[in-house]
């Protein structure tokens, strides 16, 4: 049966299927690109709860999103989180429910997720070495996610990638040996150029960069890559490669060397309820605001959102510069 189109449509004609859907700020881990070590959270009181979150979920699919990708933070430090993954896995008209998780709690979890209707997990991964994967995480426990990936491999989801962050001087002496790790599990990769959000004082941001062409060179020393063709072709920004012989595919995510805002398709929700409708600008709607406000129904929300749509800028302009482009860091923003 034919997928029927999205009636959000942006002002340059992209259709926008895809919701990235943040359900907390917070997270168990600091890692070095995406927040500060002392990190102050917003209030209890600003965050949408549950209930919120899922009337934000209802309204986009009934404005034709396909996709759902719960985020955070880290989601699964999110009280009651599993309730909330429940009604989204069963609610009519949504296709596809992802999450994106740095790995710690899913032990526990990946059972659950899966029956409770999640089709394909992303798990961060930087490093395979303890003492560096708690550096770069400054709270993580390697063996801790290495066991929540096997358990995401063993619970039977549609597809898990691993996501990997490389910051030049660090760990880009892994790639292989990541590369090597996804292979042996016959799980997917992707590495992601370091996004310019937030106030980073622990590394130069222009320093640390390396580009997704340097990587493949790097990972094509060891490993054959089958390119897949344009990202057009799949769902979401990252150009893949096949490894040959192997199951896996290695993906290259590339907002500073590889620009892909002509193919963007998603826009963002805050844990506070702001709608983001780019990930490096600062358009944005309060859609908390509609939520609370008094008499403002479901038709208002939808109203709402489809009317910001007309304010998703045409790209970004990311730079390598060690002041932040955009001020929120990668935790606030969903992911």
């Amino acid at each position: 049966m034919p997928v029927s189109p999205s009636s959000l449509v942006d002002r340059f004609g992209r259709e926008v299927s895809y919701l990235r859907l943040s359900v907390t700020d917070r997270c168990d881990f600091r890692c070095v690109y995406c927040m500060s070590e002392d990190m102050r959270f917003a209030p209890r009181s600003e965050i949408l709860s549950l209930e919120e979150i899922y009337q934000v979920a209802e309204a986009f699919v009934a404005l034709g999103v396909r996709k759902i990708r719960i985020t955070g933070g880290e989601p699964l430090v999110r009280n009651g989180i599993m309730q909330l993954v429940r009604q989204l896995g069963g609610m009519p008209g949504l296709d596809e429910l992802v999450m994106t998780t740095n790995g710690s709690k899913l032990s526990s979890f990946a059972g659950p997720l899966r029956e409770a209707g999640v089709k394909r997990l992303n798990i961060s991964l930087d490093s395979l070495r303890p003492d560096r994967f708690r550096e770069l995480t400054r709270h993580g426990d390697l063996h801790q996610v290495i066991a929540g990936i096997d358990a995401a491999c063993s619970a039977g989801f549609e597809g898990v990638r691993l996501n990997a962050v490389v910051l030049r001087g660090r760990n880009e002496d892994e790639v292989i040996d990541l590369v090597q790790f996804a292979c042996d599990r016959g799980i997917d990769i992707a590495f992601i150029e370091e996004m310019p959000l937030g106030s980073i004082s622990e590394h130069s941001r222009a320093l640390a960069h390396i580009s997704s062409a340097e990587l493949q060179q790097i990972i094509s020393r060891r490993f054959e890559l089958e390119p897949l063709g344009d990202p057009a072709q799949h769902a979401g920004p990252a150009r893949k490669h096949r490894v040959t012989g192997r199951k896996s595919r290695v993906g290259f995510i590339s907002p500073h060397s590889n620009n892909f805002c002509h193919l963007c398709n998603r826009v963002r929700v805050t844990a506070e309820g702001r709608l983001l409708l780019c990930l490096g600008n600062e358009h944005s709607v309060d859609l908390r605001e509609v939520l609370r406000a008094e008499n403002a129904g479901p038709a208002t929300l939808r109203s709402c959102i489809d009317h910001a749509i007309n304010l998703k800028p045409e790209k970004h302009h990311f730079t390598h510069s060690d002041e932040p482009d955009i001020v929120r860091f990668m935790s606030a923003t969903g992911g």
